[in-house]
């Protein structure tokens, strides 16, 4: 039934380059060295990027709709288990969930399928990527360590960013503070294809919105914050109300529309397809050990979703699998 186009094990296998040169590993690796460099790593045991984080679990209703764009078995079934991991950006594992270091946010959603299968969602608090490929990636996080102690101008990181305008703009961002992982909006930066019972296609980026809509910190409570103020709201939030509630959505693109660049976001015109609605009811119990013995992965998908030529999708998983079997054996 499911389509796994990339597994763990497949992945493990790539890391077989412990005899090459830092210049001569795959850009997939050196991603998570330059990230772990950045982070002041390694940090034995840790991720290399969202590092922080906390795990609940609950459930995904599918919406009628839904079954219009796919038939993947998550989007067709009437309740799926889900496990949910937040977190903040960067691979200090340590960091203040109100830093700005710390933006965006990221979410992963696990949706628990028939016979042990399982398919993920990976998406973050933003729309967009900063970069349109892996070695722009490196080029980028290269420049940044380049700059701390730059004695000339431009830094490398200023020479980056006049090249790379859709960096700049990405840099420019907002940063807000939500005042819960349940009251930030996620976005989906890779475009799938969808296709549904009747061989119909479409591409698409997830939306996955709280049902009250997104609410973030005032100035004053951000600079109030405790350090762990988000990994503290939520179990208290989800035993006093007893559920958090988001609405996920597909963008849909149209002709023209770019889906193999994350750099790029569709106008806001483009229609919206809502999937269904994910509930969560309690914090995991084991979930700092699940978190550690888990890899998300974006391609982790069934029948009736395929991912396009995207570069940065296509290298996510890879270093995933890097920075995962780092972790498990540091």
């Amino acid at each position: 039934m499911k389509k796994i186009i990339m597994n763990i094990g497949l992945l493990l296998g790539i890391m077989s380059s412990c005899t090459l040169s830092a210049d001569e590993l795959p850009v997939t690796e050196r991603l998570v060295d330059k990230l772990s460099e950045l982070a002041g790593g390694p940090h034995p045991g840790i991720r290399s990027n969202h590092a922080k984080g906390i795990v609940a679990s609950g459930y995904f209703e599918a919406s009628k709709e839904a079954s219009d764009v796919t038939y993947a078995p998550h989007f067709n079934m009437p309740t799926t288990d889900v496990v949910v991991r937040f977190s903040n950006a960067s691979g200090v594992p340590d960091i203040a969930d109100s830093s700005p270091d710390g933006f965006p946010k990221g979410m992963a959603i696990r949706f628990m399928l028939p016979e042990e299968e399982y398919t993920d969602i990976v998406v973050i608090s933003v729309e967009k990527f900063p970069v349109k490929t892996p070695e722009e990636f490196l080029e980028l996080l290269t420049a940044i360590k380049d700059s701390a102690n730059a004695q000339t101008k431009p830094t490398p990181i200023e020479a980056f960013l006049e090249k790379h305008p859709e960096t700049l703009s990405f840099v420019q961002l907002p940063k807000p503070a939500p005042v819960s992982y349940t009251t930030e909006k996620f976005h989906g930066i890779n475009a799938f294809e969808f296709e549904n019972e009747q061989g119909k296609t479409v591409y698409g980026r997830y939306l996955i919105t709280p049902v009250d809509g997104p609410k973030y910190l005032s100035d004053e409570e951000r600079a109030a914050a405790a350090k762990d103020y988000l990994l503290e709201e939520l179990p208290a939030r989800l035993k006093d109300d007893g559920e958090a509630k988001f609405n996920i959505a597909l963008q849909i693109a149209e002709a023209g529309d770019a889906i193999t660049d994350p750099t790029v976001v569709w106008p806001k015109e483009r229609a919206v397809v809502q999937l269904g609605t994910l509930t969560l009811t309690e914090i995991k119990t084991d979930g700092a050990s699940f978190e550690k013995a888990n890899m998300f992965n974006p391609l982790a998908i069934p029948e009736g979703i395929s991912p396009t030529e995207d570069p940065i999708l296509l290298a996510r998983p890879i270093s995933y699998a890097i920075s995962f079997g780092r972790r498990l054996t540091p």
